[in-house]
């Protein structure tokens, strides 16, 4: 198939554009190969670092803060390519790839010939939702799943539209979910959001389709391994939406970086003008279910005090929406010469942003405005880890060898716990406790250790189950000694989050 060949569907009188394939494989091509150089910079983050000992040290079907797919993989690979950040972070990479060609492939289905596919493709790779595939997360994971699910069902649509749905596309977007289900718990809020609209503005059929809800089942089944160990250790994620809520920003806060996600200068007015159309559009009509599902996401997102990024995976039907529009407008000289301005702002605006700078160059990078993510953010973020074990070894070492025999390492934040973990073998460390979050069920030291190094601000539940206390760094390292209780009773107490 020729890039300018139409193929012409069943019906007489509708053709179907051709995939752009050379723009938009290379658009997917030239991004992944940026954040493949930018994979290795920086060093872990505090999730990588914890998704690898949690996969390593402590394999589960389930974890306090998420499903164990991202933890295996991390092990995983990890375990293949010990301490190789671009091998860890190549499925983020790969998933930021995948999701800009699903941008092009949804325009595709919407009706968007070459240039809008292209159009689609660039602003997803110019949008938050790629710049974080910086990161191995589930946050940078998720967005390509919810975008094929978005594909499929999008193409099944337009079939159904066209008088040849295959069902078969409905199972497969079960398929998808499964996995997305072993990613992040958020998918079935935009299954719940597309049955509703879909009864309410169409098709009313969709939710009557078998093959829908034996990929649903397919998808239910596979996720019961995960939810019996969230039911035998008291359904710990529900805890999650308690965490979300109290690092929410503020109603104001959060709506700027929801709409500063998209991308500055071209990617909002386009995810903006693709939501409305989706919403208002006469030839979108058969998708608007589509955008009421989003704007009921995006709704929930608020009310519930959940996190900005959570609408990163809405942003290819927008996108491609919003590049279909534009495609027939007759655009004067002067503002084609306009619109190539401000794709060339983009994409500075995205180099910016992307970490593919030495830590020198990073550093010194201007603070911008309504920029959620640079590459001076990752140098603050990533990189520290490593540090925290040399001090802690040092403090370690030097206690007396009785005392040491009898001392455990406890931290206050799961984040300290992984990066001495996954960095304090080396250096001498024995194995690292802390009852926060996700870690808290790891376990808790052995009854013969009656000492603790506590790393962290001390509550006083942890400084009340000692008789004696030594300030070695105040807030951050403290020797604590005579426990006046078991573990298992203790250790249930000083549970945070």
């Amino acid at each position: 198939m020729t890039l300018t060949s139409e193929t012409t569907d069943s019906r007489p009188g509708r053709t179907r554009p051709a995939f752009a394939r050379t723009p938009v494989l290379l658009i997917a091509g030239v991004t992944g190969v940026l954040l493949f150089a930018a994979s290795r910079n920086y060093g872990f983050s505090f999730d990588e670092a914890y998704f690898v000992v949690a996969g390593r040290d402590h394999p589960a079907w389930g974890y306090f803060d998420q499903p164990p797919l991202l933890p295996f993989l991390a092990a995983g690979l990890d375990h293949l390519f010990p301490g190789s950040l671009t091998a860890l972070r190549l499925p983020a990479t790969l998933a930021a790839a995948g999701g800009i060609v699903l941008s092009a492939l949804i325009a595709r289905e919407l009706g968007g010939r070459r240039v809008a596919q292209s159009v689609a493709a660039a602003a997803y790779a110019m949008s938050g939702a790629t710049l974080i595939c910086h990161y191995l997360a589930t946050y940078s994971i998720d967005p390509f799943f919810w975008s094929l699910i978005g594909w499929l069902v999008v193409r099944w649509a337009r079939q159904r539209r066209d008088g040849e749905a295959d069902d078969r596309l409905l199972f497969a977007a079960g398929l998808v979910t499964a996995v997305s289900l072993q990613t992040k718990f958020l998918v079935p809020a935009l299954w719940l959001a597309i049955a509703a609209s879909s009864l309410v503005f169409g098709p009313r059929d969709l939710v009557r389709r078998p093959l829908l809800w034996a990929g649903a089942l397919v998808a239910t089944l596979t996720t019961v391994p995960t939810l019996v160990w969230q039911a035998g250790h008291g359904w710990p994620y529900l805890r999650m939406s308690e965490v979300v809520a109290a690092e929410f920003p503020g109603t104001g806060v959060f709506l700027l970086e929801l709409l500063s996600g998209p991308g500055l200068v071209i990617g909002v007015p386009l995810a903006l003008f693709g939501f409305a159309r989706l919403l208002l559009a006469r030839d979108l009509r058969p998708y608007r279910f589509l955008g009421v599902a989003f704007l009921l996401l995006l709704v929930a997102y608020l009310v519930t005090s959940g996190r900005s990024y959570y609408a990163y995976s809405l942003y290819a039907p927008l996108f491609a929406a919003g590049a279909v529009g534009l495609q027939d407008v007759k655009w004067p000289a002067a503002a084609k010469a306009a619109g190539w301005l401000l794709a060339a702002a983009s994409v500075v605006q995205a180099l910016f942003a992307l970490p593919i700078y030495p830590r020198s160059w990073a550093e010194r990078l201007p603070d911008v405005p309504l920029v959620p993510l640079t590459a001076k953010v990752f140098v603050q973020s990533d990189g520290q880890l490593g540090q925290l074990s040399d001090a802690v070894g040092q403090v370690y070492r030097s206690l007396p060898p009785q005392q040491r025999a009898r001392t455990a390492i406890v931290t206050d934040s799961y984040a300290f716990a992984a990066d001495l973990q996954l960095f304090g073998a080396e250096r001498g460390l024995p194995a690292v406790y802390s009852p926060h979050r996700g870690y808290y069920f790891f376990g808790h030291p052995d009854e013969r250790c009656d000492s603790v190094l506590f790393v962290g601000d001390p509550s006083p539940a942890v400084a009340g189950a000692f008789a004696h206390r030594q300030d070695v760094v105040p807030q951050l390292m403290t020797v604590f000694s005579g426990r006046k209780t078991s573990w298992d009773a203790l250790w249930p107490r000083l549970r945070t989050q």
